[in-house]
């Protein structure tokens, strides 16, 4: 028996689990669980799956694999890109560009620069030898005719707007007027607006947070549904605040594989996430945001205080 396997199993016995619990947990054949204890790999179908497997026993166990894999590295099978010769890293995936083509990218700019200035001198001749070319009456002949477009501009802008105040105040005088003799109809309207105000939206809150357990509160709704979703593979249980247990076991990739609970009828909730950074929590569709992050805390601990609706 390996140090590995050691270690394994007395972290097995320390939380009373036999090897046919630890199946049940982890869906790994007994057979290749007891080879992982007794260092015998030879009867797995390969490194890959010895290695997913220990890693597997490892977090059902609530071990960090990676202090696993680093620690016992002699013992565990490399995996095949592990296996790999180093010389493939220096492959080349790209074709390198022609020392021509390098060539007429480093004179582009210079063109498109030369091209850019060009154009704004021709822009400023353009504009300079225009006003040259005017003699001074014809500068003042124009700046005249500006005076005078401006000053009808002003002035028919002036008598449409004193029009538009006069309609203005007849209109405001007979509208208060209507609106004095029809308070019902304002009153009517405002508690239809009141009336039109939308629900109010459930919440969830974040109570309190210690390591990797968090509280929360589900507030304003009426019902209390919660829908476990995993994008790896993560071991899961969820039990009410009582203990009574309504699932337990892994969750694995895909859009079947998922977990739903109606908790309506309970208090409080207690969710364990064995990979919480591979495992989301649907609380009422809504997504429940961890407090810890899951890259910092793997095994998570998760329980909701539930408060009903009240009429």
């Amino acid at each position: 028996m390996t140090e590995l396997g050691n270690r394994l199993k007395e972290a097995r016995l320390a939380k009373e689990l036999s090897l046919d619990d630890l199946q049940s947990m982890t869906k790994i054949q007994k057979r290749y669980l007891l080879g992982i204890e007794e260092g015998n790999y030879s009867s797995m179908p390969g490194n890959f799956y010895v290695r997913a497997f220990i890693k597997q026993y490892a977090e059902a166990l609530d071990l960090n694999p990676d202090e696993i894999f680093e620690t016992y590295k002699s013992e565990i099978p490399a995996s095949y890109t592990e296996e790999l010769p180093q010389q493939l890293s220096r492959v080349r995936t790209h074709k390198a560009i022609p020392r021509g083509n390098s060539k007429v990218f480093d004179v582009l700019p210079k063109v498109l620069i030369g091209v850019f200035v060009i154009g704004v001198a021709s822009l400023l001749y353009y504009f300079v030898s225009s006003y040259a070319n005017k003699g001074p009456d014809e500068a003042v002949t124009e700046k005249n005719e500006q005076v005078k477009l401006v000053k009808s501009q002003d002035y028919e802008k002036a008598r449409t707007e004193e029009k538009t105040k006069n309609s203005t105040d007849k209109n405001s005088s007979g509208t208060k007027d209507a609106n004095a003799e029809k308070p019902d109809e304002n009153n009517k309207v405002e508690i239809e607006q009141a009336s039109e105000l939308e629900a109010p939206k459930q919440e969830l809150t974040v109570v309190q947070s210690s390591g990797k357990n968090s509280t929360y509160s589900l507030n304003n709704t009426d019902q209390f549904v919660v829908k476990l979703v995993s994008k790896g593979q993560s071991w899961v249980s969820i039990k009410n605040g009582l203990g009574k247990s309504f699932f337990q076991g892994m969750l694995t990739a895909g859009s079947t594989d998922s977990q739903t609970v109606d908790l309506s009828a309970e208090k409080e909730a207690v969710i364990v996430v064995g990979r919480a950074v591979d495992t989301e929590i649907y609380v009422n569709d809504q997504k429940l945001e961890y407090v810890v992050a899951p890259n910092e805390v793997v095994r998570q601990n998760i329980t909701i205080q539930y408060v009903p609706k009240t009429e």
